[in-house]
């Protein structure tokens, strides 16, 4: 588990390791997420770059447009 300390400026650095793994890139915008005592950080992703990810996806369960608000 990496470990980062908060700086004077309420700044921190994210380990080199995770922004590998994650391919992060200088500049990239992050959703910040506080909830329960938790902070989550979630990289902003293009809508383009989601495209295909449910493929295979059961929509036989999915309301029809008359049934939504």
């Amino acid at each position: 588990m990496s470990q980062t300390v908060v700086s004077s400026k309420y700044q921190i650095v994210i380990p080199k390791e995770v922004r590998q793994k994650l391919d992060l890139e200088k500049g990239q915008i992050l959703q910040v997420v506080a909830r329960n005592g938790v902070i989550t950080l979630v990289p902003d992703r293009p809508l383009a770059e989601l495209r295909g990810f449910v493929k295979g996806i059961d929509d036989s369960e999915l309301r029809d447009k008359e049934d939504r608000l």
